[in-house]
């Protein structure tokens, strides 16, 4: 049987993270991951300077500029009219105002990056292997489950953090058994290479059209060779709704998408594929027992699954982490350690969602409410797309 001090549950960015984090330390650390081969599909993420800042104290400064990029601003516009009603300023401003910057990066090079750091700092990671059981003793968690090639594993480990995702076991295994909800709305996600489009349609800035029932969103990747283009439109549960990366057809996207300018449906109109993610989340934490108990814990999507209208939830599961690894380092045993965590975590995690979800209404407003929002957007501009208290410093 394998002892160790702590496993991880899940092998996605919030757990390698976190593997890192901690072995960086010394710690122990063996992740398991159910699928035989790490996969990250073809989307893109933006990381705020609350995270960039995290990533360049852990020494990833280098490999994170080889592959991210750096936009310019981030600039909204109406989705109907083709207008621009508001511009936040990125780039210089952002690394001036918060001490780090703030890009854009395809989620697969993210994944790529922590894997190999998790890796050389010491942490162990299976392929293959899917938890099942999870029993508490006097002497820690004996943990049971299966591999790939259908062959029983047995670990003991003094800790569990689930990284394991909205729909993971270590949820149940601490009593938390609510489903997730569908929150009615379907995110159709492209990748696409710049150099595949015409000049006027590459992008070296974050780029938001809001309309009725429907936002989009598109930036550069990869260094600034590729582009990362969401559209998010209300619409019907699909039958499977764990079944995320399921082929999406472009009949269904323009239904969804309704009147829009002929700039917006030109750029939507060249993205040969697009994938469909039914979007579910869970209401804002409302403790901290929802995020540790004994001797587990909660991590990223597993905890405080976020809807995407704060670009935040890649975010803070790398501040889940950094926490995570500092409350390791404390006095105490190891549920002391992993309530510490719970505390220090989920008010900012559980604000972060209520702002993501107040967000997306406003993105999706009708009528006046959405002229209300435009004239906003024009009279204020960066004053009401900056988020001091997201990107200041947490401590």
């Amino acid at each position: 049987m394998v002892k160790t001090d702590m496993v991880i549950a899940g092998a996605g960015i919030g757990g390698l993270a976190a593997a890192f984090a901690l072995a960086r330390q010394g710690l122990p650390v063996q992740v398991l991951e159910r699928t035989e081969t790490f996969s990250e599909v073809g989307a893109g993420i933006q990381l705020g300077p609350n995270v960039t800042r995290i990533l360049q104290a852990w020494g990833l400064n280098d490999a994170l500029n080889a592959v991210a990029a750096f936009p310019k601003r981030l600039q909204a516009r109406d989705a109907r009219s083709g207008r621009v009603v508001g511009e936040l300023p990125l780039g210089e401003r952002t690394q001036a105002v918060y001490g780090a910057p703030y890009v854009s990066i395809h989620r697969a090079d993210l994944h790529a990056l922590l894997a190999e750091a998790a890796l050389g700092a010491g942490a162990k990671v299976s392929l293959g292997h899917q938890l099942q059981q999870v029993l508490q003793t006097d002497s820690g968690l004996q943990l049971q489950g299966l591999r790939a090639d259908g062959s029983a594993w047995h670990m003991h480990s003094q800790a569990l953090l689930g990284a394991d995702g909205l729909w993971g076991l270590t949820r149940q295994a601490m009593g938390l058994s609510d489903e997730p909800r569908f929150s009615g709305q379907l995110a159709y996600r492209a990748m696409i290479s710049q150099v595949d489009l015409p000049a006027h349609l590459r992008t070296d800035q974050v780029t938001v059209w809001m309309g009725p029932k429907v936002h989009v969103v598109h930036y550069p990747v990869q260094a600034g060779q590729g582009q990362n283009i969401v559209v998010i439109v209300h619409g019907a549960k699909p039958q499977n709704p764990q079944d995320w990366d399921q082929a999406a057809v472009k009949q269904g996207l323009r239904a969804g998408l309704g009147v829009v300018c002929s700039s917006l449906r030109e750029r939507l109109d060249v993205v040969p594929s697009w994938r469909l993610w039914a979007l579910h989340d869970r209401p804002p934490l409302s403790s901290a027992t929802q995020m540790a108990q004994g001797r587990l814990a909660l991590l990223g999507d597993a905890a405080h699954p976020m809807r995407p209208y704060l670009a935040q939830g890649a975010g803070m599961a790398i501040e889940d982490a950094q926490a995570l690894a500092k409350c390791w380092t404390q006095d105490g045993s190891v549920e002391q350690r992993l309530a510490q965590y719970a505390s220090q975590r989920w008010v900012r995690n559980a604000r972060v969602q209520a702002r993501a979800i107040r967000n997306g209404d406003i993105f999706h407003a009708q009528g006046l409410v959405a002229r209300g929002r435009n004239l906003s957007l024009w009279l204020l501009g960066a004053r009401l797309m900056d988020v001091p208290w997201l990107y200041g410093r947490t401590g």
